[in-house]
């Protein structure tokens, strides 16, 4: 099973983009870290879902503004089952993403 750095992502403008999904027969405890590497504010959105899509339901973070310049925000202690996906968002093409924790059997 793996541990540390799950995933990671820089996606553009606008873009649902799944950084991390687990694994079959797996569980997952994980950390989810944003960091913003523009020079204006950016609107984040984080989703953990079993689906390809997120329903309303799915947001654990939704259009929070995330300060320019090395702006941080960070969610830690998340339990994801089999097949979960973390599905994330900004509007400023600007935040970089980074899944990370260990995964166990389930």
């Amino acid at each position: 099973m793996a541990s540390g750095r799950l995933g990671a992502a820089a996606p553009p403008t606008d873009t649902d983009t799944t950084v991390y999904t687990v694994p079959a027969d797996t569980v997952a405890t994980l950390n989810v870290a944003v960091v913003n590497r523009g020079e204006e504010p950016a609107t984040v959105r984080v989703a953990v879902t079993p689906n390809a899509a997120p329903a309303d339901a799915d947001w654990i973070e939704y259009d929070v503004t995330v300060p320019a310049a090395g702006g941080v925000l960070e969610r830690s202690g998340i339990v994801a089952g089999p097949g979960e996906r973390v599905i994330v968002r900004d509007d400023a093409g600007t935040c970089t993403y980074r899944i990370h924790g260990f995964e166990g059997s389930a």
